[in-house]
């Protein structure tokens, strides 16, 4: 049977689950701060000084670096590993492994600044794939390809 070790200086907000392991133990490391309405798996390990906020989920046998901070909503798979000092912005959804230091967003997450980009051109789509309906159409006429 499983366990739970909560470390020293750990803050765990209301209405927040943390599953006991199913073997070993689940581990909330040292000055880490848990949100009310978070769900913690079992197995997962979370570092020191950690920042889990609220309406978080951490799937089980995840390993979370230290100084980790996952915005509200945020979620992260099961068997992911989350390198130290990763910042994930609120509603992030990370499905793969994260490298120390990285600043993460969206859903599947991915680099911060690519997802800036992304949202940015998001409202975007439906006039630019009207002008490559255009363009398709253009195109065709002038290469004598035009469907008839």
């Amino acid at each position: 049977m499983g366990n739970v070790v909560i470390e020293d200086d750990v803050e765990v907000g209301a209405n927040t689950c943390i599953d006991r392991a199913t073997f070993g133990s689940t581990v909330i490391g040292k000055g880490t701060k848990i949100d009310n309405l978070v769900q913690i798996a079992h197995n997962v390990e979370i570092g020191e000084g950690c920042l889990i906020v609220s309406q978080c989920g951490i799937a089980g046998s995840s390993k979370i670096g230290r100084s980790v901070v996952l915005a509200g909503q945020s979620a992260v798979n099961d068997h992911v590993e989350v390198g130290y000092r990763v910042t994930a912005a609120g509603r992030s959804g990370i499905n793969g492994n994260v490298k120390a230091g990285a600043v993460v967003a969206g859903f599947p997450a991915i680099a911060y600044k690519e997802w800036l980009q992304a949202a940015a051109a998001f409202s975007r789509i439906p006039q630019l794939l009207k002008e490559v309906r255009r363009l398709r159409h253009d195109m065709s006429k002038l290469t004598g390809d035009e469907k008839k």
